[in-house]
């Protein structure tokens, strides 16, 4: 993982629910407010109905989410208690959206984002045998019953590429295809950073602040080792660019790049993990790296 520590949870990826084809809440729940904006929810009074409800109020017209899919969602989810039902987790407190892996959701939420489509808005009544089980987050019992409003923006299938072409730099080959092979030389590596946009894609820029979609390979030179790949799975991954909370070669190498494009950094360690290095992957605090970077997507 290009983060420079290990990443924190992301709510994100405990959420989403099951689909009866009943009526999430009952017909007095009522959520406001435009697709993709931050919806307001008004309560009944009392505790949902016993089981896993789903509703949706929009219908998308856009690509259909299948397993192993990253879903692009805006989202807020509550604890529904017949009281306070406070709001537990938001991607709008976040300032970008979050990525959700369907399959890998909770099982009422993976439940209820599969076969949805893009555009869609999912409301979704989850309980706690269907949720976080007996190890919730902080801020969420065992027995609490869930309330989520999902707006989903955009769906990344697995295996999705930025394209075909190949490129090198600094020694460093990159092969074309849809899952580029990357190539180390047996030299020593350079001393300061480098990157080259080796495909430059037609879509928009990349912005600091935002999330990036991206598949992407990383190598330690020494030993020309792959480390990391979301190519062993085929599953793209989400990050959000510029707030410090990835290595800084990555936000030096992506910001301002079109989506669809194929990025090949040269990564020394004051650009990667620095001196602690990241014991996790093997990275020593001297190791260079390199990365390969398909921007697939940009929010």
């Amino acid at each position: 993982m290009p983060h420079r520590a290990v990443a924190p949870l992301l709510a994100a990826s405990l959420l989403i629910a099951g689909c009866t084809g009943e009526p999430a809440a009952g017909p007095e729940l009522t959520v406001r407010g435009a697709f993709g904006a931050r919806p307001t929810v008004v309560f009944p009074a009392g505790r949902p109905a016993p089981g896993l409800q789903v509703d949706e109020p929009a219908t998308g017209k856009g690509a259909r989410l299948r397993p192993d899919d990253v879903a692009v969602v805006q989202y807020t989810a509550h604890v529904w208690d017949g009281g306070g039902n406070r709001l537990v987790d938001s991607s709008f407190t976040r300032g970008a959206p979050a990525a959700f892996p369907v399959g890998g959701l909770l099982p009422g939420l993976d439940r209820a984002l599969e076969g949805r489509t893009v555009g869609s808005r999912v409301v979704a009544a989850v309980p706690p045998g269907d949720g976080f089980g007996p190890n919730p987050p902080r801020g969420v019992g065992p027995s609490d019953e869930l309330l989520y409003v999902v707006d989903i923006l955009g769906a990344h299938h697995k295996g999705a590429s930025a394209g075909g072409r190949g490129g090198s730099l600094a020694g460093v080959v990159v092969g074309g295809g849809a899952r580029p092979e990357l190539r180390v030389p047996r030299t020593a590596p350079p001393a300061r950073f480098a990157a080259k946009v080796i495909q430059r894609g037609g879509g928009p820029r990349t912005q600091a602040g935002r999330l990036v979609v991206v598949q992407y390979a990383g190598a330690v030179w020494r030993g020309r080792r792959i480390f990391d790949t979301t190519w062993t799975t085929g599953r793209p991954k989400a990050f959000k660019l510029g707030d410090g909370g990835l290595i800084k070669a990555w936000d030096k190498a992506l910001v301002g790049v079109p989506v669809g494009s194929r990025v090949l950094m040269v990564v020394p360690p004051s650009y990667g993990y620095g001196a602690p290095g990241s014991p996790e992957h093997g990275i020593r605090g001297s190791d260079t790296l390199v990365f390969v970077v398909d921007v697939l997507a940009a929010y």
